[in-house]
């Protein structure tokens, strides 16, 4: 099985960088695949333009940048987001991936008498966020329930895709990272809970 792993942070020295990394060798160490998707490393336009505008309302086909994220996506079994938490959300790339990428038709499709057809069923979803706060400061004041909320449900259950995992990982000091990384090595090991079957 193959995995999509999308990393927002423009430092390839990054916590959220290394994360990733550890994630896709946890996915290997299974016998799966994946890839990772820096979009900071491979430019992709967040902003959300015209032509997004007449793709969401199915007037035009989406951008050839929109399509080649979408065509990744179709070739995964699983989507892994790896970001740092900016004002208690995504970072502004990662949202723009997702404006983008999630669109009318592809996502999921609205049709006539306001329903919504969810199109990404098959995609398991496994969200790593990165904080930089303690976890009493996000317990005490319910941000991550609001991620939660804003993210898992607001986002991914709008368009029918399961998460699996939505994680909120805190480094043991500022300049000890370690329990992130073993983590995020676990996290890679447990995207498909169990090893690819060997070809005999």
């Amino acid at each position: 099985m193959h995995s999509l792993i999308v990393v927002s942070h423009p430092l390839p020295q990054s916590l959220a960088q290394a994360v990733a990394r550890r994630i896709a060798d946890g996915i290997g160490e299974t016998g799966h695949s994946s890839e990772i998707a820096d979009l900071s490393a491979e430019g992709f336009d967040p902003r959300f333009k015209e032509s997004d505008i007449t793709a969401h309302l199915r007037q035009a086909p989406a951008d050839a940048a929109v399509l080649a994220e979408q065509a990744r996506l179709d070739r995964a079994d699983a989507l892994v987001l790896v970001y740092p938490v900016y004002w208690w959300s995504f970072p502004g790339l990662l949202k723009g991936w997702i404006d983008r990428v999630f669109s009318n038709g592809w996502a999921y499709e609205e049709v006539p008498g306001g329903r919504v057809v969810k199109k990404l069923g098959h995609l398991s979803i496994h969200l790593v966020a990165i904080g930089g706060a303690d976890l009493r400061t996000y317990a005490r004041h319910g941000y991550f329930g609001a991620m939660r909320t804003q993210i898992d449900h607001g986002i991914f259950g709008y368009c029918g895709a399961p998460v699996r995992r939505s994680e909120l990982l805190l480094p043991n000091a500022p300049d000890d990272a370690s329990n992130v990384i073993d983590e995020a090595g676990r996290i890679g090991r447990a995207i498909f809970d169990q090893p690819a079957a060997v070809a005999a």
